[in-house]
């Protein structure tokens, strides 16, 4: 028997192995569709308290795992019953206290290894004229946290450059490599450098801070592991994070980068390596970097889009191994940390400059030969040039001081409103806004960092009678703007009339408790029915009291849940296995009593020519 209360669900972190490229160019899986099986990443708007949204997924059998905690929200990491992650994903994305809610991806490194281990010299650092660059900076006083599979702190090349970092995968301090790549990537960045050993490194005086976000010997990690290593990396005084990994769109990744953007720091991310169309916009908090090759045109097996904001070296890249050795190493992998050690050198060079400006230079002095002067989705803005970057007429860092403007665009001005109401804002600056507070009757209630500013609140929390709202907006450089005040009437408990007492009555027994169960019936299809193309489920419930919602599953998997006494819900069976499968509905009144029935209906082997009628 199948009863939804009683699932007992196993975690068991899935993970894929490492994509590889050799000369016969195989390409990397992609990612997008392997997820950790038994868990979702869920935030709730701002205003809504971690118990509403506990009772709200304990309907789906969802418990806290772990939070990932920022300064203005929360994201957090649940466990679901196994194989019902996509179904209670549909079913509380629409949901008004939710402000995201997504599967917790697993995600591959975008590392690429040749067969040829060695080059005589290291190409990559005269194409982005490092040379003359090192006459600006070294990046001193730069701290680049690489999230990654661990990083070898005592590599003859990386003695010294290595800081105590963290691993969020067991939540210990354990940065050892458990796979090459964190290794190789922080040696591009930041090995010995000028020492007569090993090789050259772009950030010869930069320090690494190593965060490991895995366990698995393939070095692919999850979403949540990744997001939470960018919150430590932020807390720990790290200015740039170099993320080598091919992430699919996930609000949580860049919920976390938004974080460390606000602290003052850098996300780059490597593109992929599937040589496919991203299909992506632009997202200022993240640097995307696709790679080139010696002759500076797009490697075939780098991911673009217009995501990407800049391109880079990244195919033989030579640099250090966690054998204690060398190696070369292509993928955008290694793009995407040769751009973040140049941001590294840019960093030393002008402390003051903002996220903005640095980003707006790196840009800028881009070496556009093959992108024809503008931006496009296979180069973003260029090549990145080192030394231009160093060298070029930068402006002195402008102040801002212009306010951003801030209007409460809903509840509306002298209206009534009573239980849990969503107040909107309209915010916008002539540069950015950093975060967005909603304030009641003078006290800060909740502060949303992203678009749209939205607030969920529950107004039986105050008493009832005139109050007022206001928002305050706050720009990266710190302007502050108010809103003007917004005066509602809250009337949640009306006062009743007085009465004269009445006279005193014996006491009305209790209520005895509802234990009647519901009754549930799916109308179509009845058992031993074939089905084909679209099947209309169809499923309706009564009860003594009311029925709450019913839940429908196809095989075990959740489908549907709708609150009320029917369901309609079409099956796609074209892409179902031939044979036979268990439709399951339950239904739950208001007091938690609940029904079941389960029918069994089979699909036919596609036959040439067939319509595939069903069989009464």
């Amino acid at each position: 028997m199948f009863f939804k209360k009683s699932i007992k669900t196993i975690i068991n972190k899935s993970v894929l192995t490492l994509g590889v490229i050799t000369a016969s160019m195989s390409l990397t899986v992609s990612a997008e569709n392997k997820w950790a099986p038994g868990e979702i990443l869920i935030s709730a708007k701002p205003g809504v308290s971690e118990a509403k949204l506990e009772k709200l997924l304990s309907k789906y059998q969802g418990k806290f795992k772990k939070t990932l905690k920022m300064k203005h929200g929360n994201v957090k990491l649940v466990s679901v019953p196994e194989k019902n992650e996509k179904g209670i994903i549909t079913a509380l994305k629409h949901n008004p206290l939710i402000d995201f809610v997504e599967l917790n991806h697993i995600v591959e490194l975008t590392e690429i290894t040749a067969n040829d281990q060695y080059y005589s010299n290291a190409w990559h650092l005269a194409k982005m004229k490092l040379p003359l660059a090192w006459e600006e900076s070294k990046g001193s006083s730069v701290v680049v946290a690489v999230l990654d599979s661990g990083v070898k702190s005592d590599h003859v090349d990386l003695n010294g450059q290595i800081l105590s970092g963290y691993n969020t995968a067991s939540d210990n301090t354990d940065t050892t490599p458990i796979n090459k790549h964190g290794t190789l990537v922080a040696g591009v960045i930041a090995a010995l450098s000028d020492n007569g050993t090993g090789v050259t490194s772009i950030a010869w005086d930069s320090k690494i801070l190593p965060i490991r976000v895995t366990n698995q010997t393939s070095g692919s990690a999850t979403i949540s592991d990744i997001a939470q290593g960018l919150l430590w990396a932020s807390d720990h005084g790290a200015d740039i994070a170099n993320v080598s990994y091919k992430i699919p769109n996930s609000t949580t990744f860049s919920t976390a980068s938004q974080y460390f953007y606000n602290n003052g720091g850098l996300v780059v991310n490597s593109a992929g390596n599937d040589g496919t169309d991203l299909n992506c916009s632009d997202n200022s908090k993240i640097i995307h970097v696709s790679a080139t090759d010696t002759s500076d045109n797009r490697t075939s097996w780098s991911d673009y889009g217009n995501c990407i904001d800049v391109a880079a070296p990244g195919a033989g890249i030579y640099t250090t191994s966690s054998s204690g050795g060398y190696s070369t190493a292509s993928g955008t992998s290694f793009s995407a940390p040769a751009t973040a050690a140049v941001l590294a050198l840019m960093k030393s060079k002008y402390p003051h400059f903002s996220n903005i400006e640095l980003e707006n230079l790196l840009e800028s002095s881009a070496d556009k030969s093959k992108n024809g002067g503008s931006f496009n989705k296979y180069y973003g803005h260029g090549r990145v040039d080192a030394y231009a970057a160093l060298s070029a007429n930068a402006p002195e860092p402008v102040v801002d001081q212009t306010p951003p403007t801030v209007v409460i665009t809903s509840p509306s001005d002298n209206s009534t409103n009573s239980g849990q109401i969503v107040v909107t804002v309209n915010a916008q600056d002539d540069v950015e806004v950093n975060k967005v507070e909603l304030y009641i009757a003078g006290n800060l209630v909740a502060t949303d960092v992203s678009l749209p500013y939205e607030f969920n609140v529950d107004t039986t929390a105050f008493s009832d009678g005139d109050i007022y709202l206001n928002a305050m907006a706050y720009d990266s450089s710190n302007n502050i703007a108010n809103s003007s005040e917004v005066l509602i009437s809250l009337l949640n408990a009306a006062e009743p009339e007085p009465e004269p007492e009445p006279e005193p009555e014996p006491e009305p027994e209790p209520e005895p408790e509802d234990t009647t169960e519901p009754t549930v019936s799916i109308n179509n299809p009845i058992t031993n029915d074939a089905v084909s193309g679209t099947e209309t489920i169809q499923v309706t419930a009564q009860d003594n009291d009311a029925v709450d919602y019913i839940d429908l599953y196809i095989d075990n998997v959740l489908k549907q849940s709708v609150s009320g006494a029917s369901l309609s819900y079409g099956w796609n069976t074209r892409k179902i296995s031939s044979g036979s499968h268990i439709i399951t509905a339950i239904a739950y009144d208001v007091s938690g009593n609940q029904d079941q029935q389960t029918v069994t209906v089979n699909k036919a082997e596609s036959t040439k020519g067939s319509k595939g009628r069903k069989k009464k």
